[in-house]
């Protein structure tokens, strides 16, 4: 007996929160989930980190965590991708810390829209929340702050030292009633192609 292929087509938007670590991206997902008016899945890059086996992976020597985290990013890039393809709506937490992790979201989640969302906040606020949570390397923030926002483009942008995580989330649901328009994923895609940073060929979920 044949069984029937999913073939929705309805293609979900992705809300994609950009910034250093403790930058508060995963507080605006938490409100954002709540004040959106559809339901919404919380996909961070944390939560894919979180789902490895804890005891192996500390076995591991440096060269070989390093492996192993470019390919649970590249995974979570392409959950992501499908979770749209599949017609849900999806807040993505990351950080865009190096360069190939950009040009890898833009080649897999080419044909979805995704509004680039940039979550700044100043570098003495990083210190004191790594501080607070006792859970993060200190100086991760600092390190990742120079590179994190270097593509320079975003749809929305908010600052968590200034406004709460829930009038950043109200300010990005502003922003999608808005009509849409050409998305900073786009652009930087474009950018990226005409560059040659990222062929055509590469464009989609592989």
């Amino acid at each position: 007996m044949l069984l029937v292929i999913f073939s929705g087509s309805r293609k979900g938007r992705i809300i994609f929160l950009n910034g250093a670590s403790s930058s508060g991206k995963s507080s605006i997902a938490v409100q954002l989930l709540s004040v959106l008016d559809t339901p919404y899945f919380n996909m961070g890059v944390d939560v894919i980190n979180g789902l490895r086996a804890k005891e192996r992976t500390l076995e591991l020597g440096e060269d070989e965590i390093r492996e192993v985290l470019v390919h649970t990013r590249a995974g979570f890039h392409r959950a992501v991708a499908g979770m749209a393809h599949a017609g849900n709506d999806v807040v993505v937490d990351h950080v865009l810390s190096e360069p190939w992790r950009l040009i890898d979201c833009l080649a897999v989640m080419s044909g979805l829209d995704v509004v680039l969302v940039g979550v700044y906040c100043d570098l003495e606020e990083l210190r004191r929340r790594e501080n607070a949570r006792g859970d993060r390397e200190i100086g991760q923030a600092e390190r990742q702050l120079a590179k994190v926002h270097a593509h320079g483009l975003y749809d929305v942008e908010c600052d968590t030292g200034v406004l709460s995580s829930r009038a950043c989330a109200l300010r990005i649901k502003d922003f999608l009633a808005r009509p849409a328009g050409t998305r900073a994923f786009d652009r930087l895609r474009e950018r990226a192609v005409a560059a040659g940073t990222l062929g055509p060929d590469q464009l989609g979920v592989k």
